[in-house]
């Protein structure tokens, strides 16, 4: 983690707004802030980590420092990758806020045993929340559905469903298309859906630093299908701004999903931006 390029003013915006229904901020990679009508706030993969450079290098600004996030219910991770699970983004506003942390088993093991986050601060045990698939959580006004996603470059991901008075939404992590996306269409009226999206590039491989053909994240016709499958009424695509060399123009996908009876809109955000159901 460095120091935020943005001083504390993204952490202030999730504090003071009143939203009428609910409201996400996009915090980069495929973190968000959500808020709702009374007062509950959900951090989802939030990472303001650098990658690990030159293998991973981020590309956008660190918009907060997480010891300046004073308004915090859940802290919830999708999986158990770095720039989901990472102690130095995720622990400050668990210790600042008394807030929860939900996760599938191996994204715990990262923080209870590789990182040792009851060690390294002021948390406690009471804090980790274990869900699977199936598996619902009532956090304030959100009921947090635990649902399958198809992410074959984790051990156990997971995908959220999050239900609210003012609508309905998903969370993919990041996933690709998926068998359970139709059946999830069939179950919840997912207003706005959250899906990874990204290009095919090379990174360096972690023991040899030669370059590795990559692609962690769906392309455009994955993603196309993916939001068709999941009956999306808007989606937002995500992760195609962090790392270098796997970088993508969302723009593109107009094109993609233009033929297909779903989404009815594509919402491209871009790091900071709020929406609001």
């Amino acid at each position: 983690m460095t120091d935020s390029d943005w001083g504390d003013w993204l952490p202030r915006a999730v504090a003071d707004a009143d939203p009428d229904t609910v409201a996400l901020w996009y915090l980069g990679c495929n973190g968000f802030a959500i808020k709702g009508s009374d007062g509950t706030v959900l951090w989802i993969d939030p990472y303001v980590g650098i990658g690990d450079p030159p293998r991973t290098v981020r590309m956008i600004p660190v918009p907060f420092d997480p010891a300046d996030v004073d308004v915090a219910d859940a802290v919830l991770a999708t999986h158990e990758h770095t720039d989901h699970v990472h102690g130095p983004s995720q622990a400050p506003i668990l210790e600042r806020t008394d807030a929860d942390f939900i996760a599938p088993d191996d994204s715990l093991a990262v923080a209870r045993v590789e990182e040792r986050w009851t060690d390294e601060w002021d948390i406690d045990e009471e804090a980790f929340t274990e869900v699977t698939e199936g598996d619902e959580v009532r956090i304030g006004e959100f009921t947090v559905h635990v649902v399958e996603t198809t992410d074959a470059d984790a051990t156990h991901p997971v995908g959220y469903v999050i239900e609210h008075d003012a609508g309905t939404l998903f969370h993919a992590g990041d996933s690709k298309p998926s068998d359970s996306f139709s059946d999830l269409a069939g179950r919840f009226d997912i207003d706005l859906g959250i899906l990874a999206f990204g290009s095919v590039g090379t990174v360096p491989d972690k023991e040899t630093g030669e370059p590795v053909r990559t692609k962690w994240y769906s392309d455009e016709n994955q993603i196309a299908a993916a939001a068709n499958d999941l009956e999306l009424d808007r989606l937002v695509p995500t992760h195609w701004d962090m790392w270098k060399g796997l970088t993508a123009d969302p723009t593109a996908l107009h094109e993609h999903v233009r033929s297909f009876p779903h989404p009815n809109r594509l919402e491209i955000v871009e790091i900071g931006d709020r929406i609001d159901l």
